[in-house]
């Protein structure tokens, strides 16, 4: 995934998405490529050419806290330009062209700090580099709060010609958000008490990171009967194991575990819910989702038709779950069969070296020039490949304008773990392209485009390893990981998007939100994905204390669905096109930043997602792809 660096559309805040892998399928074969993966302790065994290149970004840490310096000193200093930016063109371009310098070497020194952090937890001296890092953040978020509502407040008739001006070409869209948003914008004084409020609506974030890590898990045998202490990080490991009563252990014991804790996880999503529509309201938007999607110039139509267009097709995932229950030869199919294997593998490890190669072989239909750059750039320090105990778990793709783009990997030689090199990957070279393209005020795209060029390379990783495939066996496993995909993006987080839009209903009708309340909600969603031939097992309604998504943001996790959608019509688009479709994806959308709404953004690469026909053939390319694996099935 992309994590997210500063969102310059506003200036009341800087808002940072600190985000973890999403619900992307887990490898089939976690456990078994594990056992030959290398094994690393402590950072200092790792080989230099398997750990990213800070040194790119500053050279030392003495440069580093210069430039904090200079965040701070440019903070303080921007305040010469309040009252001042409705007088004259000039006058507006010279504070825009500040904040806009600011905002650059703030987000430099902000990533710099936490991706060290990332890979080196433990680190005292990086914990305080992190700290220092946040208060510069703190405080830049405070000294440019008035920002906005100051260009708010501009008339009407002089912002009209304000747009029209040449010299503020570059700071148009920024513009137009901020108009955008004038009847939720308040006063000067409500949004610096809004801006230093920040930290009381995100308690509710924190409570939950505490709260995960309290939670103990008890141990479990494994298939040869041996104790093995169940942990968050091995928990779908188990679930895939081929022994359904190591898996039924698993999933009671795991959620058994997070019921123990239900009140205390129901009261911190509440909070956080209510946080969420009371942020709503004081800004007099209708509700929470118009909030959240408002700010990229999405209509909340896109959501909902997402939803019911998804719902329109659930009896497609009901006749893959029907599938998977046949191929599994179980009398009952339960949640915690959910991630076994319906078809075999080898098990075999991937190197890392093997994995790299296989992702540039994948991608070539992208054209020359891209399988160049994204070659290079597996060889030149944009990649931190191995784990260590004090390492961020998951991966992303982070990094800063000034330099190369940065992916964090976990490499296990799993092929789910090939699929998220080419993934983070994808998010790599739209940020090399974005930033050589566009200037920095539009060099940050919306995080409804984020995770498009991502999947997209999945997709085109998977067609040209399918269409290499020589046997039987692997075409269907290939099809089945193709399914998942669908599973767990286009499916699974839409309906985690409907439980979102029902809780904060609720909350916002009056209604509460306690731990059997939530647990219906959900229970009765799940119940409604997966059909008739799943057993919904009662544990599964806990399922949302582990997504924290749910927690960290608001309105978040629609978008890996839209995206999903919307990568399938652009790999597909590259197949039966080849080069005029990449020069057409590369310019209107791999360059294009946050230069026009995200919406347009896509409508000019080929895809338009202000309706539903997007979500309709991605299902369609579901039922292709679930046709031919049912076909292989049948075959004698």
């Amino acid at each position: 995934m992309k994590k997210q660096a500063f969102i310059t559309l506003t200036a009341m805040a800087i808002a940072l998405s600190t985000v973890s892998t999403p619900f992307i399928p887990y490898s089939t074969q976690v456990v078994a490529a594990a056992e030959k993966a290398p094994v690393y302790k402590d950072r200092s065994e790792i080989p230099d050419a398997y750990k990213w290149k800070l040194d790119h970004i500053y050279a030392n840490v003495k440069d580093w806290e210069n430039d904090v310096k200079k965040a701070e000193d440019l903070a303080n200093a921007f305040t010469k330009h309040q009252g001042k930016l409705g007088q004259s063109a000039d006058s507006l371009k010279k504070a825009l062209d500040d904040y806009s310098d600011l905002m650059r070497v703030t987000e430099k020194a902000y990533v710099y700090a936490n991706m060290a952090l990332d890979v080196n937890s433990a680190n005292a001296d990086l914990q305080k580099l992190a700290d220092r890092a946040e208060k510069m953040y703190t405080l830049v978020s405070e000294k440019t709060a008035w920002m906005q509502p100051e260009i708010v407040a501009i008339p009407d008739g002089k912002m009209k010609n304000l747009l029209e001006a040449k010299d503020l070409a570059a700071y148009k869209m920024m513009l137009e958000d901020m108009i955008r948003t004038k009847p939720h914008s308040l006063s000067k004084e409500i949004e610096e008490l809004l801006a230093k409020s920040s930290p009381l609506g995100s308690s509710p974030t924190n409570i939950y990171g505490m709260l995960s890590k309290d939670v103990r898990f008890p141990k479990i045998k494994d298939e040869n009967g041996k104790e093995v202490q169940l942990t968050r990080a091995n928990f779908v490991s188990y679930l895939e194991s081929k022994d359904q009563r190591v898996r039924r252990d698993a999933y009671q014991a795991y959620y058994k575990s997070l019921i123990d804790f239900q009140d205390s996880f129901a009261q911190t999503l509440a909070a956080k819910v209510k946080a969420d529509n009371f942020y709503a309201d004081v800004r007099n938007y209708d509700s929470a989702l118009e909030a959240s999607l408002n700010p990229n110039n999405i209509p909340t139509k896109v959501y909902d038709e997402l939803i019911e267009t998804v719902n329109d097709n659930l009896p497609l995932l009901h006749r893959y779950i029907s599938l998977k229950k046949k191929m599994l030869g179980v009398p009952e199919l339960h949640m915690y069969d959910i991630y076994v294997p319906i078809v075999p593998s080898d098990d075999k490890y991937i190197p890392y070296e093997e994995g790299k190669k296989m992702v540039v072989d994948g991608l070539k239909a992208m054209g020359d020039e891209y399988v160049k750059v994204l070659a290079e750039g597996l060889e030149s320090g944009w990649v931190d490949v191995y784990s260590t105990d004090d390492k961020r778990n998951g991966a992303y793709q982070w990094g800063t304008y000034d330099t190369h783009p940065y992916v964090l990997l976990n490499y296990q030689g799993t092929l789910d773990d090939v699929y998220t090199i080419a993934h983070e990957m994808g998010h790599a070279m739209q940020s090399y392209y974005t930033n050589k393209n566009q200037p920095y005020i539009t060099s940050n795209y919306p995080t409804f485009t984020a995770e498009v060029a991502s999947t997209m390379n999945e997709t085109l990783l998977f067609k040209s390893m399918y269409a290499q495939a020589k046997t039987k066996e692997e075409k269907m496993y290939l099809l089945n990981h193709y399914l998942e995909n669908f599973r767990s993006t286009l499916f699974r987080q839409t309906q985690f998007a409907e439980f979102e839009r029902a809780i904060h209903e609720k909350e916002q009708a009056g209604e509460s939100l306690n731990a059997e309340a939530i647990k219906k909600i959900y229970l009765d969603i799940n119940k409604k994905y997966y059909g008739k031939d799943m057993v919904s097992d009662e544990e599964i309604s806990m399922e949302w204390a582990r997504v924290s998504h749910f927690f960290n943001y608001k309105y978040y996790v629609y978008q890996y669905a839209t995206s999903f959608a919307a990568s399938q019509a652009l790999a597909k688009q590259v197949m039966d096109e080849g080069e005029t479709a990449v020069e057409r994806i590369q310019k209107n959308f791999l360059e294009a930043g946050n230069s026009a709404p995200p919406i347009e953004v896509l409508k000019a690469a080929g895809v338009d997602m202000s309706t539903s026909q997007p979500i309709e053939q991605a299902m369609q390319i579901f039922e292709e792809t679930l046709n031919e694996l049912e076909k292989l099935v049948n075959e004698k």
